[in-house]
């Protein structure tokens, strides 16, 4: 249950009003996560629950409102239940015995366009059966369909794990690793941790705690430094390390101190690799150069957070930018979940994802590919800057 949320496997669930979403997450939870009434219109807000959904694992369910919602805050509500399609992993549109119409057929476009698995769950058969003709129409859309009631089939859990397993992302079945697949077993990995102003205090921040268990479940030994101890630690070791790993504020000084022979990345782009898709971010940051006065540039972050004076997204990377191109640039900053329309920036920097899923992190990178808009991400737009980016992603081969 202490599996962190960007972890987790997505579940969202989609209909209109009153087809029994909210009965079927309460059926599947075991408990009474959302609330049910006959009532349209009653799940108003995005609900969520994190849950360990054996065998599958940790997930998270997310209750949305109703896609036909008639209410006076009803646009808004769309609008919110649609933004969750950018981090969902599998979608479960519900619906009961009269079938689906238009409402369900462009939330299913929406995420076939994003390539997002989806199961059609049929509910309310203790009602009424759906007629056979509903059915086929049905079953042209997916294969995956669930005939049920939430309130009386005792196999509703069962049926749902069965059709979820089948569509389960592949680095869900086989996680992907942070680093263990870079380095042979039993490697020596420097990691170079600054404690600077952003670093929680007596705690080192998620992505190096992430990388250092990852090496140790690979048999490997991390040797974590600040970059002040860099030089001495290296040494210090017997023989040169198999790989260092910077934070990105850092890269400068540390590029400088590891011999061009020793492997060097950062906790950022093993990241953008885990969260994200690696080429589309280094095919991102190649048209930094090509930025002109009065461009837009929209650095994005997954989560909110109080910028401190020297703040990575609002002071360092702008700096960077303004630096390697020598334009008048206009660098603007969004936080949160939600995607903000895109279409007048020329390049989009994306933080490291930490905390959240890899899912939103594609969503996004297949929303800004499909408008033309190249992404990037911290660490990749950083090494770029700084002249080091062939180098710090050599290790990827």
């Amino acid at each position: 249950m202490q599996t962190l949320k960007s972890d987790r496997l997505h579940i969202s669930f989609f209909g209109k009003t009153n087809v029994g979403k909210s009965s079927v997450i309460n059926r599947i939870t075991g408990q009474d996560i959302s609330i049910v009434s006959d009532i349209a219109g009653t799940t108003t807000d995005v609900v969520e629950k994190s849950m360990e959904l054996l065998p599958i694992g940790p997930v998270r369910m997310l209750d949305t409102a109703g896609l036909d919602d008639k209410t006076a805050l009803s646009q808004e509500r769309i609008e919110k239940t649609l933004k969750v399609i950018n981090r969902t992993d599998v979608a479960v549109i519900v619906c009961d015995y009269n079938g689906i119409d238009k409402v369900e057929k462009d939330i299913i476009k929406t995420l076939d366009n994003l390539n997002i698995p989806f199961i059609i769950l049929v509910n309310k058969a203790d009602v009424q059966k759906p007629t056979e003709e509903t059915l086929s129409q049905i079953y042209t859309l997916t294969p995956n369909v669930i005939l049920t009631s939430a309130k009386t089939d005792d196999n509703i859990i069962y049926k749902f794990k069965s059709e979820v397993v089948k569509l389960l992302p592949e680095e869900f079945v086989n996680s992907p690793q942070i680093v263990g697949d870079l380095v042979p077993s039993g490697s020596t990995v420097v990691l170079v941790v600054p404690i600077d102003k952003e670093a929680p205090k007596g705690r080192l921040i998620l992505p190096q705690v992430q990388t250092i268990r990852d090496l140790l479940d690979n048999n490997c030994m991390p040797y974590v430094v600040k970059e002040t101890e860099l030089a001495s630690a290296i040494r210090n070791l017997k023989e040169p390390p198999k790989l260092v790993i910077t934070d990105s504020q850092a890269f400068k000084s540390v590029s400088e101190i590891v011999p061009e022979d020793i492997p060097l990345t950062s906790f950022s782009i093993l990241f953008a690799r885990l969260k994200g898709d690696l080429r589309a971010f280094i095919n991102g940051a190649n048209v930094i150069s090509q930025l002109q006065d009065n461009d837009k540039v929209l650095i994005l972050e997954s989560c909110t957070h109080h910028a401190i004076e020297d703040d990575i997204g609002r002071v360092k990377i702008p700096n960077l930018l303004k630096k390697k191109t020598g334009k008048n640039l206009v660098i603007e900053h969004y936080s949160g979940h939600e995607f903000p329309a895109i279409n007048d920036y020329k390049l989009i920097i994306h933080c490291g994802a930490c905390m959240t899923n890899r899912r939103e992190v594609l969503s996004r990178i297949l929303i800004a590919n499909k408008i033309g808009i190249p992404i990037t991400n911290y660490g990749i737009a950083i090494s770029y800057c700084l002249g080091i980016l062939e180098r710090a992603t050599k290790i990827f081969k």
